[in-house]
């Protein structure tokens, strides 16, 4: 159970962290993450929504609050120029929420599970990179793992799992459809996106140049001399660290950096390398960010108090891991323990799923709606695959949503 978890909130985590395809503080990014649970545990919301610009969240929405929430001061410039802004977001939530609920019922009857926990997943978005490219974003999960992936090249979804294909192929037989999330993903979104950007510009758009520090211990065992170049205070996240020998990048006895975020807002990081003392002179620790004027170039400095000197180093650098590890594991818990908890007493067997394909036309979509079965008959339509449009075009949040009413 508790790998259960772990992969669901990696998969969240992941995306989040890992998605951008962009890189430079020119380039930015708007992502929505949807997530549905079919048995809450009491006084837990089982749909919330989370939207990021640019890795911070901006908005949010639960079925308890049943509204559409600003995280940050900027967004109530939004209001204040559009005020119908949060009642339409609102509603296309509730419209979400709803179909939501019903595409976990298609699920589970789909993989033939009884009753216990499941979650469903959405999570799309798009990025404005630094050369003025466009990329688009969209894929489902379903308790945990990756069910369906859209392909803004072909027009058409890519299904992961066995059971999925019944909503890929619902999906891909609905060109028309596919084009309107494709517009939405690399033009509306783009441009909603650069709304965002201009309301919140003087915390999106900042520059902090980092702090950079050198330090070094000599190893008892063999005399090889260890330094650790920290990087701390920055914004944005994009940094160029490396070390250097005679100028050139050197990446031998090198230990790969880990980047982070501080409770401000600003990152993290560090990397570390192993040398002969003798050549200490030739090695720097080079930094390009855009917050410097120019790139920074830091010698290696003869170790004092070796030992206590590089433990103090280690130590906060563990401290830092352990303070993230400590807010994401809190997070969870806090959220999930409940869960947690129902699952450890009630300890049921979920039936192995099991998914037949009736015929070539077999498909599915994870906004699911309708039974699921396969016919191309003329007088089938979009209602009668369950494919229908949740939510209207306009909106930052609002990449056309589908239903599958389960039958």
């Amino acid at each position: 159970m508790a790998m259960h978890f772990a992969s669901l909130w990696l998969l969240v985590l992941l995306a989040v962290a890992l998605r951008d395809s962009c890189f430079g503080a020119s380039s930015h990014s708007l992502k929505y993450f949807y997530t549905a649970f079919s048995e809450p545990s009491q006084g837990q919301p089982y749909f919330v929504t989370v939207g990021y610009v640019d890795g911070q969240v901006f908005v949010h929405y639960d079925n308890h609050t049943r509204k559409k929430q600003p995280q940050v001061s900027w967004m109530e410039k939004v209001g204040k120029e559009d005020h119908q802004y949060w009642e339409r977001e609102t509603q296309i939530s509730h419209q979400h929420e709803g179909v939501f609920k019903e595409n976990l019922e298609t699920l589970r009857n789909r993989y033939n599970q009884s009753e216990g926990l499941h979650t469903l997943q959405r999570m799309y978005g798009c990025e404005l990179c630094a050369d003025g490219t466009k990329e688009g974003f969209e894929m489902y999960g379903y308790d945990g793992r990756t069910f369906l992936i859209f392909d803004t090249e072909t027009l058409t979804w890519v299904a992961l799992v066995p059971q999925a294909q019944i909503t890929q192929r619902k999906l891909d037989a609905l060109p028309a459809l596919n084009q309107r999330i494709k517009v939405y993903l690399e033009e509306t979104c783009i441009e909603w996106l650069k709304k965002y950007l201009s309301y919140g510009k003087e915390t999106l758009q900042r520059t902090e140049p980092p702090e950079v520090t050198v330090r070094g211990k000599t190893e008892v065992k063999d005399g090889m001399e260890t330094h650790v170049c920290r990087l701390d205070g920055f914004y944005p996240r994009e940094i160029n660290a490396s070390w250097t020998r005679d100028g050139e990048v050197w990446k031998e006895e090198t230990f790969n950096r880990s980047l982070a975020p501080n409770a401000d807002g600003t990152y993290h990081s560090w990397l570390s390398i192993q040398i002969d003392p003798k050549e200490r002179g030739r090695y720097r620790c080079h930094v390009e960010h855009d917050g410097l004027q120019e790139p920074l170039d830091l010698a290696l400095e003869e170790p004092t108090n070796s030992k206590s000197n590089l433990m103090f180093i280690i130590i906060g650098c563990v401290m830092a891991v352990l303070v993230l590890a400590f807010l994401v594991i809190s997070v969870v818990l806090v959220v999930m323990k409940p869960r947690i908890m129902e699952f450890f007493k009630r300890r049921q067997d979920y039936r192995a799923a099991a998914t037949t394909d009736r015929g070539s036309n077999s498909s599915g979509r994870v906004l699911f709606s309708g039974r699921d079965t396969d016919s191309n008959s003329s007088d089938q339509n979009s209602t009668h695959f369950g494919l229908e449009v949740k939510a209207p075009g306009g909106t930052g949040s609002s990449s056309p949503t589908l239903g599958m009413k389960a039958g």
